[in-house]
């Protein structure tokens, strides 16, 4: 073979190889994109998933904290309902009524209901002014008044706004109003009953001769 020939020859080869280390170079540098995308899509979903269970647990978290606030109004509401009521019984009461057509007296047992123990302790202090109050009232009343039932329901709030009284709470006096003004009053009185000292006046006895 000639020289020039053997040149040729070598002058063809050399594009040849040339061509294939660049198709290789190409088809490495695309696998490596390849790869490289498809570490990044998987990143992307990982991170995707981690977010949305973090979120599903602080939703949980969220629902069992509301849960928990829940169960404890609602267990503070039972407590609330299961409290027992605290009482103060009174000596009995033995006094002359007003009828003026004959001698007639009253042994009347009261029992005041309280807001808590610490009321019915602090009531103690009062009692010498209470039992005073309840006196007068009860000497100011008939048999008449106090056989009837109304007339019963009437004392017992009187004697509550008497025993309030010492313990400066003024109550409105009963007065002779329409029966919707009373009822109102009445509605007034019990929705009040729940902030007062003294709830409720209760008779344990009732003897009128």
């Amino acid at each position: 073979m000639s020289a020039a020939a053997a040149a040729t020859d070598v002058a063809e080869i050399a594009p040849k190889r040339g061509k294939k280390k660049l198709i290789i170079m190409i088809a490495a540098v695309v696998a490596l994109l390849g790869v490289m995308g498809g570490g990044a899509a998987v990143y992307v979903v990982k991170k995707k998933a981690a977010a949305e269970a973090a979120a599903a647990e602080d939703e949980d978290g969220e629902g069992a904290a509301a849960g928990k606030k829940a169960d404890a109004k609602d267990s503070h509401k039972k407590d609330e309902k299961h409290v027992p009521p605290v009482f103060v019984p009174l000596d009995p009461f033995v006094v002359n009524l007003a009828d003026r057509e004959a001698d007639r007296f009253a042994q009347v047992g009261i029992t005041l209901e309280v807001a808590d123990a610490h009321v019915g302790d602090e009531i103690k202090a009062y009692l010498p002014a209470i039992r005073n109050n309840i006196l007068l009232l009860l000497a100011h009343k008939t048999s008449a008044e106090l056989m009837e039932p109304e007339g019963k329901e009437d004392l017992a709030k009187e004697v509550r706004r008497e025993s309030l009284r010492p313990m400066g709470i003024e109550l409105p006096d009963e007065d002779d109003s329409p029966k919707k003004k009373k009822k109102k009053k009445a509605k007034a009185e019990d929705e009040d009953a729940k902030e007062l000292p003294i709830k409720s006046v209760q008779f344990s006895s009732f003897i009128i001769q």
